[in-house]
């Protein structure tokens, strides 16, 4: 008898883990909405993407994308903010379900990630103090100093041109490094340094170059079954706030322009 009942435990522990495992490996999507809510991921520091107002409120493009794709999915918005880095992880972990913070599509982060259908396009500027006459060229920066978001695509592609990068948390801290002079020039997108110089149009600082070509920008979520569901709603989801207009009129509120296509 006791021998039968240690059998019994062991066989129902055996059954407890082997539900769990599949609990944990379930659908993303149903797990989304049994919870009724997304947790989406972002810097909450780079303005006008994502950033806090006057009252402290977390406002910018990427955060009304957030909201409008959660209520197409029909559940509710919550954001976590953290530093670049950390917002992969958290990703990587579990721990987010979405990160959207103009994130653009790689080679290499495709291999990792998969990525939504793209909700906006842009276009990198090499940014430079306007009495600067030595950077015109991307191919300028080599032997050069940067500041960027560590790992971010334009830290990136400042290193793949040479040049020495020094990590930072926000645009303005970014921008204050480049006028002060303890980096010689930033990469960023162009619409960020058109907000930017709108807040502040006397700032000394210029456009030295731009990318030929428009990069995605998209939303990347863990690879594997789980997600599949998920992509499927989500590009459902931009391609219905593309068609009535809902991504043009926030990318003119917010850039003055609409990077939606």
């Amino acid at each position: 008898m006791k021998k039968l009942i240690s059998v019994l435990l062991v066989a129902g522990l055996i059954a407890t883990l082997t539900g769990c495992g599949k609990k944990a490996s379930g659908d993303q999507l149903d797990k989304i909405k049994s919870e009724g809510k997304v947790v989406i991921a972002m810097e909450g520091a780079w303005a006008p993407w994502t950033y806090h107002d006057e009252s402290g409120e977390l406002v910018g493009f990427d955060t009304e994308v957030g909201k409008a794709i959660a209520e197409k999915l029909g559940v509710e918005a919550e954001f976590v903010e953290g530093e670049w880095d950390g917002l992969f992880t958290g990703l990587d972990t579990g721990r987010y379900d979405l990160i959207i913070n103009g994130v653009e599509i790689t080679d290499e982060r495709s291999e990792k990630y998969d990525f939504t259908t793209p909700y906006a396009y842009i276009k990198t500027a090499l940014i430079t103090p306007t009495n600067n006459d030595e950077i015109k060229t991307f191919e300028d920066l080599k032997g050069k100093k940067t500041a960027n978001s560590l790992n971010s695509t334009y830290m990136l592609l400042a290193e793949e041109y040479g040049a020495e990068c020094q990590g930072v948390d926000t645009l303005s801290e970014t921008i204050d490094m480049v006028l002060s002079g303890r980096v010689d020039a930033t990469l960023n997108a162009e619409v960020s340094y058109y907000d930017y110089m709108g807040q502040h149009p006397d700032a000394e600082i210029k456009i030295a170059a731009l990318t030929e070509d428009a990069s995605s920008v998209s939303i990347p979520l863990r690879k594997g079954e789980e997600t599949a569901k998920l992509k499927e709603a989500i590009d459902k989801a931009i391609d219905e706030l593309r068609a009535d207009g809902t991504l043009s009129a926030l990318s003119e509120k917010y850039f003055g322009a609409d990077i939606s296509k």
